[in-house]
């Protein structure tokens, strides 16, 4: 018996002329994870309009290219200089940590999502993962209406990418989350809260557990988070104990 493999590859970034980052990616959807990754990047703000992205495939990975929207050159500026100084010393470290914990901004929007719909979504993620069905090596995010249905999902090799495909997609299409809400098949991390606050979500659902970094940061923002998903029980935001019994 044979399993095919999934890709994973360099997807060079690169905004206004600006070599940004490096991304270990599938090969797919690359111009919706751009548009994802500079609203998480806060490069951008969902009252930018969507903008183009060309993808070049290359022998060892693919270059992406965009302009951002006029006005947001100085953010992209301020924070290419604060990726620069990721491998600086001394004080310079400070600032560094700062800008890891950006203060987030509050969730505006509110799902009207209950149990039941949460469980039907899990029921038939699987239905949107082929990629993971024939690799088992996929993560995905979907959107699901307040009834639990999949509106729109995406896949990729990382949790982070998967969900900037998503919330990409989403803009590109001139999507809102309607009361619904976002449905990840991974651990839940605090750059995942970050991206779904950002992102205006209303409810986080992941299958597994989050951080504690990243429950006081969905506490922080008003993110509600259901987590430990499984097809018969879910763990909803309050009602975690921390390692350290808090």
């Amino acid at each position: 018996m044979t399993r095919e493999l999934a890709e994973e590859v360099p997807v060079a970034i690169e905004f206004n002329g600006i070599g940004y980052a490096v991304l270990m990616a599938t090969p797919t959807d690359v111009e919706e994870l751009v548009l994802g990754f500079a609203l998480a990047e806060r490069l951008i703000g969902r009252e930018d309009a969507p903008f183009d992205v060309d993808a070049y495939p290359m022998e060892h990975g693919i270059v992406a290219r965009a302009t951002l929207p006029e006005g947001r050159t100085e953010a992209l500026l301020s924070r290419v200089r604060h990726r620069a100084s990721e491998s600086s010393c001394g004080i310079c470290g400070v600032e560094n940590l700062e800008q890891a914990i950006r203060p987030l901004p509050s969730v505006t929007t509110r799902s009207r999502a209950d149990g039941a719909a949460i469980f039907r979504a899990l029921e038939h993620l699987k239905d949107f993962q082929p990629l993971n069905a024939r690799t088992g090596a996929a993560h995905a995010a979907a959107l699901a209406t307040a009834e639990g249905t999949i509106l729109l999902a995406r896949e990729d090799v990382g949790r982070h990418n998967a969900f900037d495909k998503l919330i990409g997609a989403m803009w590109r299409r001139g999507l809102d989350w309607q009361g619904g809400f976002a449905l990840l098949s991974s651990r839940c991390s605090y750059e995942l809260v970050e991206k779904a606050v950002l992102a205006d979500c209303p409810l986080l659902v992941t299958i597994s557990a989050p951080t504690r970094l990243a429950a006081e940061r969905a506490a922080s923002a008003g993110l509600p988070l259901v987590v430990l998903a499984r097809p018969d029980a879910v763990l909803a935001s309050n009602a975690w104990v921390c390692a350290d019994g808090s």
